[in-house]
């Protein structure tokens, strides 16, 4: 097989947190490595949710060895716990990247939507079949919170492979192509 990225992507939740890891080569084709879901009962002090939380990201670091970390931006939600939670689940995985000296990025749910559908307004059931898709799953990857996961890696690799990335990557896919205009767009704003 021909040199991979391994990149591990990471849907952060508080209750669930979603994780996939995926090798993508320079062609952008994919396969899977591993998807889960890190759980922490609800019931917990926010401390020890948050050690459940690291425990299980620094177990899949240790197993999988990834080159880079990708974490889905949080972004304003109506509900502030939720918001919360997400964003200290983040935090959780930025640091876990950067101590074991990885590269991390983030990247917005529409930014995902839009590397992976097409159309950065996309259903969840559509973002599971698109994964399922590309990486040649007989399933749909359940629950929702790791086909996210598998999304943000799969969108991180893809934005890396980019010719605007300077890898050569060569074209985009027409998913690729919606991102990179809409992403010009919203800069031209």
């Amino acid at each position: 097989m021909a040199s991979a990225l391994r990149v591990l992507g990471i849907d952060p939740g508080l209750t669930r947190c979603g994780v996939g890891v995926v090798d993508v080569r320079a062609d952008r084709s994919a396969s899977l490595v591993h998807v889960g879901v890190v759980r922490s009962a609800t019931d917990l002090p926010i401390g020890e949710r948050l050690a459940v939380i690291a425990a299980g990201l620094r177990g899949v670091l240790a197993e999988h060895s990834p080159d880079v970390v990708a974490v889905e931006r949080v972004f304003a939600q109506q509900n502030r716990n939720t918001v919360m939670g997400t964003a200290q689940a983040s935090g959780v995985a930025l640091l876990l990247a950067a101590e074991h000296g990885l590269p991390a990025a983030t990247h917005t749910p529409s930014e995902v939507k839009a590397a992976i559908t097409g159309y950065g307004s996309a259903d969840k059931l559509q973002v599971q079949t698109m994964v399922a898709r590309v990486l040649r799953l007989d399933a749909l990857p359940q629950p929702a919170d790791a086909a996210d996961a598998l999304a943000i890696a799969l969108c991180h690799a893809w934005r890396r492979c980019g010719p605007s990335a300077g890898s050569g990557g060569g074209a985009l896919t027409p998913a690729q192509r919606a991102w990179a205009d809409a992403e010009r767009a919203a800069a031209r704003r």
